[in-house]
């Protein structure tokens, strides 16, 4: 079993890549479990489609592309802004017409080069074995971001996640909270595509945090819980994606993805053996009237 993993990350391209992939996975678990707690799932899937227009634009122009993508999440925040202040329709609706809309115009920009087929999936999907230094320095930047942000902003977070108006209350601002965890948002996006694509960084912002939060309750500790299942997303997935020859990106979120059933079912076992238990207790006490007094 340990020359699995050693052959699998004998060489620098696959250990640039785990490293990459960790980075990845740590920033969106972090930001992540907000985003499950407070049902933030669409607009984080939007987000990862919504800066493909960017990227695409970037690379038409010979733009860098982690310049792109940010443009195109301050375009993204700033319209569902629009659209939330302007209208009377509810944010999903603003949060839906820009994924498609973004989305839409990205494919149509890419569609004119030559090269369609080989930008659109390497956009979509990624490459974490060709992670660069400079998208590492990014990476650990972002990191340091996201991290002192969700310190920083854990109080107004949480009061944001239970009750923005009790939150207005407090003096917590959940306006300005609100504001900040989508920009944290769009951070982790922006600093993540490279290494997992922009569809597969959802996967990455979804599911470890989902995962942990089936077995624990309290943030921080659901953070660190997500990290874990993020790495070790990253570390069988690449692994994995070695020695079968798979598409490593895709290889990694579909762990991550796997991870959540596999918990899920084992959870709902649990659950299920304890009922049993319990209907036994509650049966043999009635049907033992010593017990029962006993028990009172």
């Amino acid at each position: 079993m340990i020359d699995f993993f050693l052959d699998a990350f004998g060489s620098q391209i696959t250990r640039r890549a785990l490293l990459g992939g960790l980075l990845a996975a740590t920033m969106t678990s972090l930001i992540g479990t907000w985003v499950v707690i407070r049902g933030l799932a669409f607009f984080g899937d939007a987000m990862a489609h919504g800066v493909l227009p960017g990227i695409a634009l970037a690379a038409v122009w010979g733009f860098n592309l982690t310049l792109g993508a940010a443009v195109s999440a301050v375009v993204m925040v700033l319209g569902i802004n629009l659209v939330h202040r302007t209208t009377k329709l509810s944010d999903d609706t603003g949060i839906g017409l820009l994924f498609v809309g973004m989305l839409a115009l990205g494919v149509v920009i890419i569609s004119r080069q030559n090269s369609f087929a080989g930008d659109l999936n390497g956009f979509l999907f990624g490459d974490v074995l060709g992670v660069r230094r400079g998208e590492l320095i990014l990476g650990s930047i972002a990191l340091i971001v996201t991290f002192v942000g969700v310190v920083v902003g854990h109080r107004p977070f949480l009061a944001l996640s239970i009750d923005a108006d009790k939150a207005a209350t407090l003096g917590l601002r959940p306006g300005i909270a609100h504001v900040a965890m989508l920009i944290l948002l769009s951070l982790t996006v922006v600093a993540s595509f490279r290494v997992v694509g922009t569809l597969l960084v959802f996967g990455f912002l979804v599911a470890p945090p989902a995962t942990a939060v089936l077995l624990v309750r309290r943030v921080p500790v659901a953070m660190a819980v997500a990290v874990l299942f993020g790495w070790l997303a990253v570390v069988l997935g690449l692994a994995v994606s070695y020695h079968a020859d798979t598409a490593a990106s895709a290889t990694v979120a579909g762990v991550a993805v796997g991870q959540f059933f596999v918990v899920l079912a084992g959870s709902e076992l649990l659950r299920s053996i304890g009922r049993v238990r319990r209907r036994k207790v509650s049966a043999s006490s009635e049907s033992d009237p010593v017990a029962s007094t006993v028990s009172v």
